[in-house]
Formats: structure tokens, C-alpha cells, sequence
């Protein structure tokens, strides 16, 4: 079993900054990419950013310049640092990770999301 458990969603003003945090735990062999979704209402759920163990980290051209995604290798943590916020950022965040687990195999993994909510 594997979970990811995400934190620090909430309530911000247009411009303001939130941090969004997700820790993976349970039978992990290794992680091969962690990233972040999200899903506003009546839309699809559309990538955010993310992040390959050692490759190249991809953002979605919206939040471009104004978010930054890290990791935290020895705690299979990946963050999400969010300034200069829009209201069209609202919506539903969901932490996603591809691993392998202590059974060799590889799958995708989702938390159970945190909402996000920019006020103008």
C-alpha cells in the first residue's frame, strides 16, 4: 500500500503565496516522478507541475514564473510553492506520484487532494 497525504491548501487573496506539501509513504521501492494536478469546477484535471528524479521539471504555461515545484528525496516529499496567486488558480490540488513499490512494480498514485481557493 502506498498513500500520499497532501497539506496546505486553504484560502488566499489574489496575489498572495500558499505552499502546498505531499508525503509519500507505504511500500515505495523508489520514486520515478512526483508532481501536482489540478481540477477546477466543470473542468478537466490538468497538470500543474512536475518533476522526474533527475530529469526535467515541467510547468504548465499558466503558472509559469510564479510557482516553483521541489522535492525532498529523503522524505519522498514534493512541494509546491505558490506565489503571486490568480483566482483562475482555484480549484481542487491532487499530489501525484509514479514509483515502484517493494513488489517491483510500477503505478501511479494519487492523493486525496486539497482545495485551493484565490480571492479577488
Amino acid at each position: 500500500q502506498v498513500q500520499l497525504v497532501e497539506s496546505g491548501g486553504g484560502l488566499v487573496q489574489a496575489g498572495g503565496s500558499l505552499r502546498l506539501s505531499c508525503a509519500a509513504s507505504g511500500s515505495i521501492f523508489s520514486i520515478n516522478v512526483m508532481g501536482w494536478y489540478r481540477q477546477a469546477p466543470g473542468k478537466q484535471r490538468e497538470l500543474v507541475a512536475r518533476m522526474p528524479t533527475g530529469g526535467s521539471t515541467n510547468y504548465a504555461d499558466s503558472v509559469k514564473g510564479r510557482f516553483t515545484i521541489s522535492r525532498d528525496n529523503a522524505k519522498n516529499t514534493v512541494y509546491l510553492q505558490m506565489n503571486n496567486l490568480r483566482p483562475e488558480d482555484t480549484g481542487v490540488y491532487y499530489c501525484n506520484a509514479v514509483l515502484v513499490n517493494r513488489l517491483g512494480f510500477t503505478d501511479e498514485y494519487w492523493g486525496q487532494g486539497t482545495q485551493v481557493t484565490v480571492s479577488s
